[in-house]
């Protein structure tokens, strides 16, 4: 074997473990954060990363940064897989336990909180990336202390409102819940877990019963609107096609395991039977583009909702296999000519 032969036979072997990987990539397309009651990394961002007006937020992002408050959109575990409480630890649960949100975690009375009462609630979740998934809810036990770190424990045991695959509507996920009778400053704890994939996301959002929810120490909580959540995406590392570029994002932001093969979009199939009529009756729950905003040039950006994640690394998979099988057609090709010409040479 020649020189060249052997070459291009170990760089079609060695391609290959990186061509595979493709199979098993799965991009993260969800993203977002509750804003009925407003989280706290949503209305820290309300305010403004550069220059917020409460003293929570500005602590927040004293501790944390800017760039955590840009990508408001991404307190996120790419592979939590329902096991939210052996992964977060006591004390960050706010930030999911990690280090880039860390100032949400800050224990003090006076975040932006909104007004709550008992009974019946309509949840709001901005979803600028929406897709498949279930909804806990769980609210802190009487005695609650926001000046100390919170904890699991300090959770009531049983989230008081759960929903899978609630309606999108006008770029937010909205679902009702019955609110347990309370008095003064809670925190309302909300798990977003995706169905699709392993990636769940998580919010903190202050809330005040029996009272005004803001004050002079602590003013009523806002929710970013479409205009500044167009307008903070510039500076936000997070892709809302679901491709971000934080280290611990879902696969397609990287995994916080190193680096992989990002998958190329996928061409989207026709209409199966049926499917077509199915959309349509599903109304509000098919997510549009940047939240209900639009996309460039108006393209649709966001996977549908009930999309499978699999699509595109399937796709990637695909055209690695290909890739690969017309490698190893090239050097076999190389080989037959060069045993042909080895055979004419011999009998000339």
């Amino acid at each position: 074997m020649t020189a060249r032969r052997k070459a291009a036979g170990i760089a079609v072997l060695g391609a290959a473990p990186l061509l595979f990987s493709a199979l098993t990539a799965t991009p993260a397309v969800a993203h977002g954060s509750m804003t009925d009651p407003v989280s706290r990394v949503s209305a820290c961002f309300t305010e403004g990363p550069e220059n917020p007006k409460s003293a929570a937020c500005k602590a927040a992002v004293a501790a944390s940064g800017t760039q955590a408050f840009y990508d408001w959109n991404e307190v996120n575990i790419a592979n939590a897989a329902g096991r939210h409480k052996e992964i977060i630890p006591d004390g960050k649960l706010c930030s999911a336990g990690r280090d880039k949100y860390k100032g949400l975690d800050l224990p003090r009375a006076d975040w932006p909180s909104s007004t709550m009462s008992a009974g019946r609630h309509t949840f709001r979740y901005k979803a600028t990336a929406p897709h498949k998934g279930s909804f806990e809810l769980y609210i802190t036990k009487d005695g609650y202390d926001p000046k100390k770190p919170l904890k699991w424990t300090d959770l009531e045991a049983k989230p008081f409102a759960k929903v899978t695959d609630p309606k999108l509507q006008n770029g937010s996920y909205v679902f009702k819940g019955k609110v347990p009778a309370k008095s003064g400053r809670h925190l309302i704890y909300s798990i977003w877990q995706r169905s699709d994939s392993p990636e769940a996301f998580y919010t903190c959002s202050d809330v005040v019963f029996g009272g005004g929810g803001g004050s002079a120490t602590a003013p009523e909580a806002s929710a970013p609107t479409d205009g500044q959540i167009e307008d903070g995406a510039g500076k936000s590392t997070v892709d809302h096609d679901g491709h971000g570029g934080d280290e611990h994002g879902g696969s397609g932001h990287g995994s916080g395991t190193g680096g992989e093969v990002k998958a190329a979009p996928a061409e989207q199939p026709a209409d199966r039977p049926g499917e077509s009529s199915e959309r349509e009756a599903a109304g509000a729950n098919a997510p549009e583009p940047n939240g209900g905003n639009g996309g460039k040039d108006g393209e649709e950006r966001l996977a549908r909702t009930g999309g499978d994640s699999s699509t595109a690394p399937l796709a990637a998979g695909g055209a690695a296999v290909a890739a690969l099988g017309a490698g190893l057609l090239i050097v076999a090709a190389r080989r037959r000519r060069a045993t042909a010409t080895a055979g004419a040479h011999r009998r000339g």
